[in-house]
């Protein structure tokens, strides 16, 4: 059987690992499940490759200890179960990572650590940090704090935006499935999808949920999604099950291999388009549209008819095309308050009449990303 190269020659690798492929049929942690998938992480250390592990399974590891018998429904129900959970969780990988001379590191990421500048610039150095002295860091959403969802989405899509945060060489997916199939896996006749290399090689598959109903949250619709995050920006992705992770993570033709399909783009237009949620909206003019969408142009007070949602400087807003379309999304340089006084006015007018700091761009071009 031949080897992967984009498998064999990767050298920082982000594996992901759902609450399906860690738990017990009851609900709770399984340590044989836990202690295996520790021995192909070390396996891949050994080999010389970094390694940054994305985990979910905090919650799952919070019922036992409280007495709950499935996945609680509410949030702050969910919340308590991660509070307990996530100490266990990282005390297991602790111990079971102690056994091959390993250091673990606990990495809780909330939605503003990958929107907010200051904050993304501080995640990408804490992770080169613990690389560098030769950590293995353990990466879950901050479950306890969330507050308007209690995941990202999903930690697929988390696992995507961290390999990229960390200028990873591969995306491993693991899941309770062996990969990507043409049709659900139980259906007699459906085969796996051994390499997709577009989204084309996608266009008769009929992608259901999958998983474990009650524990975990992502089904195979999400790992797709991240498969495309991580891929668009030319990070290659295996999706597989976790008891095939030794024959994945050693180049084996097991699961799917999703190929890379773009380049790398800076890190705060990544987390732009796929990370954040609009609080408001910036409604354009025509001529702005094509400036922004056509030509990449920043977006000046000139083009702007109109300002919806309440948010401030720095937040990320839509760009909506006249007949209500979203074109773009970026980081605005202004109060909700303030766009209306600015609205078809230019540049050297506002200056004239409000001052300098008005005569600069509502979104710049570099906080901007078409959609």
């Amino acid at each position: 059987m031949s080897e992967r190269a984009l498998v064999t020659e990767a050298r920082r690798i982000v594996v992901k690992v759902g609450s399906s492929s860690l738990t017990t049929a009851a609900g709770g942690i399984a340590p044989e499940r836990m202690s295996a998938l520790v021995d192909v992480l070390a396996a891949a250390r050994a080999r010389g490759a970094e390694v940054v592990l994305v985990s979910s399974g905090a919650i799952a590891a919070g019922l036992a200890p409280l007495g709950l018998s499935r996945r609680p429904r509410g949030l702050a129900a969910q919340q308590a179960a991660a509070s307990v959970g996530q100490g266990l969780l990282v005390h297991r990988y602790t111990e079971e990572l102690a056994r091959h001379g390993l250091i673990a590191g606990q990495v809780l990421l909330t939605l503003d650590d990958v929107t907010r500048r200051s904050h993304y610039r501080n995640a990408h150095q804490t992770f080169a940090q613990l690389l560098e002295l030769g950590v293995i860091p353990i990466v879950n959403e901050n479950d306890t704090v969330a507050t308007t969802e209690i995941r990202f989405g999903d930690n697929d899509r988390l696992a995507a935006l961290v390999a990229h945060l960390v200028h990873a060489d591969l995306l491993v997916l693991l899941s309770d499935v062996d990969g990507l199939y043409d049709g659900p896996p139980s259906r007699p006749g459906a085969k796996l999808i051994a390499d997709v290399r577009g989204a084309a090689d996608l266009d008769d598959v009929v992608i259901g949920s999958a998983g474990a109903a009650g524990v975990g949250t992502g089904g195979m619709v999400t790992k797709v999604d991240a498969a495309a995050i991580a891929t668009g920006s030319g990070i290659p992705v295996v999706l597989t099950s976790a008891d095939r992770a030794a024959e994945a993570l050693a180049g084996k033709q097991v699961g799917t291999l999703f190929h890379p399909t773009g380049k790398r783009r800076p890190t705060r237009l990544l987390w732009l388009r796929h990370a954040t949620e609009a609080k408001g909206a910036l409604v354009l003019d025509a001529g702005a549209v094509r400036a922004v969408v056509e030509r990449r142009a920043s977006l000046l007070a000139a083009g702007v008819t109109g300002v919806q949602g309440d948010f401030s400087g720095g937040d990320p807003v839509d760009l909506l095309a006249p007949d209500g379309t979203v074109v773009a999304r970026g980081l605005v340089n202004f109060d909700a308050s303030e766009i209306p006084a600015l609205l078809g006015r230019s540049s050297k007018e506002l200056k004239r009449e409000l001052g300098a700091a008005y005569e600069r761009e509502v979104i710049h071009r570099d906080d901007l990303v078409v959609l």
